[in-house]
């Protein structure tokens, strides 16, 4: 009787509402033209608008029942603020004969030898770092791009594998992606996934990201036990995670086509 009357009095519950789909639409910034992720969201009270890292991409969160007039309006508004915050960001591309491109944490001179075939590859020459690449002039990007994955995979397959000895765990897989949100990630089964762009820092940085990973494999959460165990994995932590911060989002610039 008593559980009939409680359940008489309780409030119905309310159908959960189903956000749109994202919209994507490109916009013009001081002659530039960029992509924009426009997400409508019920629990939004007012309208933001962020640079993505890298500064290649925009997202913007807008209240649901927002007309488009009001996100025009928005967005003109902030052209000036947009202007200002992306002019810190390398809008040509560097990546050709003459330009330069890191390799942990070193700046390397693009040589296009002008041969179809032939290996990319990594030299000093009169003391000089030069990066050497074949192919046709507009396959350079992606050639630098893959040569990077290669390299990130050879450091982060030998990092982690030390790692995971010292802390008596397995790895399931080690995958390679390009991400913007963040430089790594663990999932329960032990899956690591990292950002191969991570092999243009130096290799203190490199090491401390694996070691990041690694360490969740123990600790799924950032408790100081986890805190402590990663630097125990990696004393040099603060000074890398100093670094990512400062020079995260011009590693996420590149372009690589």
């Amino acid at each position: 009787m008593k559980g009939g009357m409680f359940s008489s009095l309780r409030k119905p519950r309310k159908a959960l509402k189903t956000p749109p789909p994202p919209e994507r639409r490109d916009i013009d910034v001081n002659g530039r033209r960029l992509p924009l992720t426009i997400r409508r969201d019920f629990r939004a009270t007012r309208l933001t608008l962020r640079i993505e890292p890298g500064g290649r991409a925009l997202r913007m969160t807008v209240p649901s029942g927002i007309a488009e007039r009001e996100i025009r309006d928005f967005l003109d508004r902030h052209q000036g603020w947009l202007m200002t915050k992306l002019a810190k960001f390398r809008t040509t591309n560097e990546l050709a004969d003459g330009g330069y491109v890191m390799i942990r944490g070193v700046s390397h001179r693009i040589e296009a030898t002008g041969r179809l075939r032939g290996l990319t590859e990594a030299l000093v020459i009169d003391d000089e770092a030069v990066l050497r690449v074949g192919g046709m002039e507009e396959s350079i990007p992606r050639r630098i791009s893959d040569f990077l994955k290669k390299e990130a995979r050879l450091d982060l397959e030998r990092l982690v594998a030390v790692h995971a000895g010292r802390v008596g765990k397995r790895v399931k897989s080690l995958t390679l992606r390009d991400t913007r949100s963040r430089w790594g990630s663990c999932s329960a089964d032990g899956a690591l996934s990292f950002s191969w762009r991570i092999a243009m820092a130096p290799p203190h940085v490199i090491d401390y990201l694996a070691a990041h990973e690694v360490a969740h494999l123990r600790e799924m959460n950032h408790s100081p036990a986890f805190w402590a165990l990663c630097e125990k994995l990696c004393p040099t932590m603060e000074e890398a995670k100093r670094w990512l911060k400062r020079n995260g989002s011009l590693l996420h610039a590149v372009d690589f086509g």
